[in-house]
């Protein structure tokens, strides 16, 4: 029986959404998926609440079928308005899964095999919007890794497509230090250079869309 005090969230969208920064299982070990096994699903709340609008928390899987799985909520809640406790039996199906940890990782199927982009860089914020596509990256000598960041400034200054703007507005335009995937989420059209050295320009030619080296497009 659902409980109408939450829904469980398909995480799917999100993932085709931001590939680079939103990983999830690949379909071998979804459907490896069974009992005994801990497994990471997203609930939220279908009530006003205090702290958070939904939770990611581990069940244990009791019953696996095909696609219909049974588990118990292994998780302190977090959300004090929730009626949520933990021991709750929980129904859910396997595209609901976001992580896995295996009762018996011997036997489990190998992980997906995919690059992170945590690295940061600098880019305007109106290519994180989308409202500009990527026109200008260059890579520099790296000198904004911020103290208790585990990942390091790579380098990378991206900016989005200039158009009519002046220099005035090109300079006032707002920049963000971020993932290197988030911007790739937003326009991965230069992801064949991202391991250019320190020194690289590229200019994107719209035509071809190609990136040519600054000064010869």
């Amino acid at each position: 029986m659902t409980d109408p005090s939450y829904a469980l969230l398909d995480p799917r969208p999100i993932a085709a959404n931001a590939p680079y920064t939103f990983f999830l299982p690949s379909s071998a070990e979804i459907t490896a998926v069974g009992k005994g096994d801990l497994v990471k699903l997203t609930f939220e709340y279908a009530h006003e609440t205090e702290k958070w609008g939904a939770e990611r928390m581990w069940v244990i899987v009791e019953q696996a079928g095909n696609d219909d799985l049974l588990g118990v909520l292994d998780n302190d809640l977090d959300e004090p308005t929730t009626t949520l406790e933990a021991g709750e039996l929980i129904h859910f199906k396997r595209h609901h899964v976001l992580s896995i940890q295996w009762a018996h990782p011997e036997k489990a199927p190998s992980p997906a095999d995919y690059r992170e982009y945590w690295d940061r860089c600098l880019v305007d914020q109106c290519v994180l919007d989308g409202e500009e596509p990527v026109e200008f990256i260059y890579r520099e000598e790296p000198d904004m890794t911020q103290e208790g960041d585990k990942y390091h400034d790579s380098g990378w200054r991206i900016r989005g497509r200039a158009g009519d703007a002046t220099d005035e507005e090109m300079e006032a335009r707002e920049l963000q230090y971020v993932a290197l995937g988030a911007v790739l989420n937003q326009d991965d059209s230069w992801i064949h250079s991202i391991d250019a050295p320190i020194g690289t320009a590229l200019m994107r030619d719209f035509k071809t869309d190609t990136y040519v080296p600054e000064g010869t497009s």
